[in-house]
């Protein structure tokens, strides 16, 4: 976790950058992630020297080459002086020539080094306005140890917290803990395959990342399993240049070596290389928008014919699974009832042609400030043949914070999250009081979604979560909205005994029948 004096910091860097004339908050954290991948150069030259220092031979492999470049002044500057420990130390103007003039036409040409961040610096821009500025930056990162898995993720995630305050950039931000609930209701296992076809930030990744370094930890002692993690599991495609960088050193920073984080228009190319590929996807794509046929790819259209993306989106989904694959993803609340053709036919093929598992209603405020959209997680398997048997459904109600444009913690830091107490030491956590757990509804779903094929069976369509058999759901035309079933009790009985409220409705039901009984007599 970070510590305040950190924090205050960043806000301070943060602020340097608006009042220097950078206010778009992508540009601010895209000039700190090239400052990170240039510390990480150093870094990684560094451990090699010591390697072979050790080793008493040559490196083999030197990230920064003998000699000059011919850039710049007279005969260049010797890659040596490009190294963050050197160029760390100069005064300010002196910094700012090395970086601007020398380091960044370096890093464009950086695509041959075996890091996915590297593949996305092809075409770096080095926009800091003022020595001052970058010194400033330099001595921040300066102090972050970069060794600490921990310290530079969470660093990194306090950053990208800010794109989301910012406003119109929030799109790219789902918010840390509902991320967290979607992967500890899909449970990531070791040799897992996890993809998100509109990654952003990949938020969805590290999550299940760190869900996987918390409870499999026997991944990092089995060199087969770790190289999967570090090289196989976590592939992430966008089509924005800026949101591969910031993806990819999310991903580099919480200790993820060369994930597959590449340029992809997920709805415009087809995808024979990647259908049937992965065991898990989790995303929450943009949705509300609407293509032209011509500019989606075919495969998708075969499945269902639309332009809507939010439905485009779900027949991706179905294509980049395995058989066995499963899917938490968000979707607005118009998927789960709207009533076009397309509409109808991608819920039926969820509940008929799959396994349609469960549904989470979010709070409409979830998304705020930028997005005040009703939405929902859905959760699916595909299997190509069948196999709903009941729909898991979840009114989550509170999530931990307000649910206006401020998004204030309504609990201290440790009673927020799926697992409240969380910390280094434990996984476990402890349980909320029920007054905590009103406004905090996370743990409660999880716990419940794992109960969902025994205890929730029997549950009243009055409670918060419940389960609805699929011939119900396909009687109800594949309506996958949570008010179609939920049964409200009025506030005159809530409080009452039931065997009270039947003798009652049985003592209405006689006067009924005797009213018609006179009402009979009289005709």
């Amino acid at each position: 976790m970070l510590t305040g004096e950190l924090r205050n910091k960043i806000d301070t860097v943060w602020n340097a950058f608006w009042s220097g004339g950078i206010a778009n908050p992508l540009e601010v954290i895209e000039q700190i992630t090239y400052l990170l991948f240039i510390r990480g150069l150093d870094d990684a030259h560094t451990r090699e020297e010591n390697k072979a220092n050790r080793l008493g031979k040559p490196m083999e492999r030197r990230i920064f080459p003998e000699g000059k470049d011919d850039i710049g002044k007279a005969g260049g500057l010797a890659y040596e002086e490009m190294r963050w420990s050197r160029f760390r130390n100069r005064a300010p103007a002196q910094m700012f020539e090395i970086v601007a003039d020398h380091v960044f036409p370096f890093i464009r040409t950086m695509a041959g080094v075996d890091t996915a961040h590297a593949a996305h610096m092809k075409d770096a821009r080095f926009t800091i306005p003022t020595p001052g500025l970058l010194a400033k930056v330099v001595d921040l990162l300066a102090d972050i140890p970069m060794e600490d898995r921990d310290t530079k993720g969470d660093l990194y995630e306090y950053m990208l917290g800010k794109i989301a305050s910012a406003g119109q950039n929030g799109q790219f931000r789902t918010p840390r803990h509902i991320i967290e609930l979607m992967v500890a209701m899909t449970a990531p296992g070791p040799k897992d395959v996890i993809c998100d076809p509109a990654s952003g930030t990949c938020g969805f990744l590290v999550g299940a990342g760190e869900y996987l370094r918390d409870n499999h930890p026997e991944i990092f002692r089995d060199e087969k399993l770790r190289r999967h993690f570090h090289e196989g599991m976590f592939h992430g495609f966008d089509f924005d240049g800026t949101m591969l960088r910031i993806g990819s050193m999310n991903m580099l920073l919480h200790g993820v070596d060369r994930p597959d984080i590449r340029y992809k228009d997920s709805l415009a190319e087809e995808h024979g290389g990647d259908a049937n590929r992965y065991s898990l996807v989790l995303a929450n794509p943009p949705f509300a928008g609407s293509l032209d046929y011509e500019t989606t790819a075919k495969d998708l259209q075969k499945i269902v014919k639309t332009k809507k993306t939010e439905l485009l989106f779900l027949a991706l989904f179905l294509k980049l699974l395995k058989p066995g694959g499963r899917a938490a993803v968000i979707v607005p609340d118009g998927v789960l009832f709207g009533s076009s053709t397309a509409h109808k036919a991608i819920r039926r093929m969820l509940v008929e042609d799959h396994r349609l598992d469960g549904i989470v209603k979010l709070p409409s405020g979830v998304f705020r400030p930028y997005a005040g959209v009703s939405t929902a997680i859905l959760l699916f398997t595909k299997t190509d043949s069948g196999g709903t048997d009941f729909v898991w459904f979840y009114d989550l109600k509170a999530d931990g914070f307000s649910l206006d444009d401020k998004r204030n913690a309504l609990l201290l830091v440790d009673r927020l999250g799926v697992v409240p107490g969380k910390d280094a030491r434990t996984v476990a956590g402890f349980k909320l009081t029920d007054d905590e757990a009103a406004k905090n509804n996370l743990p409660d779903a999880a716990a419940r979604w794992a109960e969902r094929a025994r205890t929730e069976r029997a549950r009243a369509r009055t409670e918060q979560s419940f389960c609805v058999p699929k011939a119900e759901i396909a009687a109800a035309d594949y309506d996958l909205s949570i008010n179609r079933y939920k049964e409200v009790v009025h506030a005159a009985t809530k409080h009452r005994a039931p065997k009270e409220i039947v003798a009652e409705l049985k003592a209405l039901e006689q006067e009924i029948a005797e009213g018609l009984d006179e009402l009979e007599a009289m005709l």
